[in-house]
């Protein structure tokens, strides 16, 4: 067998590190190969208690609220979370094997043998936010920028390709240049989930009833962050551990703050222009609503939204822009989700769909998101473009 292994202890328990490729043939064959053994007797994978339900329920997706996900402010994490996995898809299409293949393999092992079936990964939502909050923020562009080019960048790659990013050297290097570029993301991305797996399987072995022989399935990349972690005294306890790596930090004062800083001194602005004359006072109101309103159309009309979805925009974003509660985005996401209600075939095609720059535009469910995030992004635009040109008129 090619793939690498790493054989551990954790005191009278015996786990097998198993490194693979999400989009590996090999690796599909190594999981089996192993669990056939019959040697094992429980199984641990790298999957999220969601990403598991994801992968055992497809139809999960079908039952998704888009108009909860809208309200809740939720559509740019589900957006980065199809994002991120568009790259993987089209690697699992060109290469012919579903994205997770080894992770099903082991997953429906568990299952048909009765094993004991632990998912040791941390929930990809906290990661995500982790993520966010962990780094500055002007780095969150690089972040944006990145996960639009996991959509938009098509490179082909063969399975041979694959097969060589799992060998030491290679993926060393590759992991050090990452940590050296941005040390912010990879920690939150690599080491902090390192050490959460760690921790579930220290948390696992640590009951009463813990199998001896574990087989760890994680990817090629966790493989020695993993042992390091295990190989280290268990300080703080295993669940302190895993607590404090589900927490997630809270968000700067400032991003709060400014948006009602921005708010008071456009109102500020009316007043002195009408405190002018009323001409000039109306002549910012126009200047507001226009602006304000044609940028917000302008992102609603990019995302491909129903011409009532951008009428809709035009009107609601003025006012949204003076109430940092309430996002345009959120009016025009609603607007469309209303207009246009996703279908099964949505749902169903979503993933694929989301590996391609067309898809985005032509699935009803990337489509809302779409609306949401460019008509926020419009919002955002002409707030600060009508607010320099009434500034700029005040003091000509």
């Amino acid at each position: 067998m090619k793939e690498p292994l790493l054989e551990l202890s954790i005191g009278e328990h015996q786990v097998t590190l198993l490194g693979t490729a999400h989009v590996s043939l090999a690796s599909v064959e190594a999981v089996q190969q192993l669990l056939g053994s019959g040697h094992y007797d429980a199984v641990a994978v790298e999957l999220c208690a969601s990403r598991h339900h994801l992968m055992t329920e497809p139809d999960t997706m079908a039952q998704l609220d888009l108009f909860a996900v809208i309200r809740s402010g939720k559509a740019p994490l589900v957006a980065s979370s199809l994002a991120l996995g568009a790259y993987q898809q089209r690697l699992a299409e060109d290469l012919g094997i579903e994205p997770g293949a080894e992770m099903r393999a082991a997953v429906h092992h568990a299952r048909q043998h009765a094993l004991p079936l632990w998912l040791i990964d941390r929930d990809v939502a906290i990661t995500l936010r982790r993520v966010y909050r962990g780094i500055p923020w002007w780095q969150r562009f690089n972040l944006i920028a990145g996960l639009l080019a996991s959509v938009v960048v098509r490179e082909p790659i063969k399975a041979e390709d694959v097969e060589r990013l799992k060998q030491g050297d290679m993926l060393s290097n590759t992991f050090e240049h990452f940590a050296e570029q941005s040390p912010g993301l990879y920690q939150s991305l690599i080491g902090e989930r390192d050490q959460f797996m760690a921790a579930r399987l220290r948390q696992e072995v640590n009951r009463i009833t813990a199998p001896k022989r574990i087989l760890a399935v994680v990817g090629a990349g966790h493989l020695q962050g993993i042992a390091a972690e295990l190989e280290r005294p268990s300080t703080p306890t295993p669940s302190e551990q895993i607590a404090e790596l589900n927490s997630v930090p809270p968000p700067s004062r400032w991003p709060r703050v400014i948006p009602w800083v921005i708010v008071g001194l456009v109102l500020s602005g009316f007043a002195i222009g009408f405190y002018r004359s009323p001409e000039l006072g109306w002549a910012l109101v126009v200047d507001w609503v226009l602006i304000n309103g044609v940028l917000t159309a302008v992102g609603v009309t990019v995302a491909g939204g129903h011409p009532l979805t951008i009428v809709s925009a035009f009107f609601a974003a003025p006012l949204t822009s003076l109430n940092p509660t309430i996002g345009a985005g959120m009016v025009t996401g609603a607007i469309e989700t209303w207009l246009r209600k996703p279908r099964v075939a949505d749902f169903s095609r979503l993933r694929k769909d989301a590996a391609t720059l067309k898809g985005w535009w032509h699935n009803r469910v990337t489509r809302v998101l779409l609306v949401f995030i460019l008509g926020t992004l419009g919002s955002a635009v002409g707030t600060y473009v009508a607010g320099f040109r009434i500034a700029e008129r005040l003091l000509s």
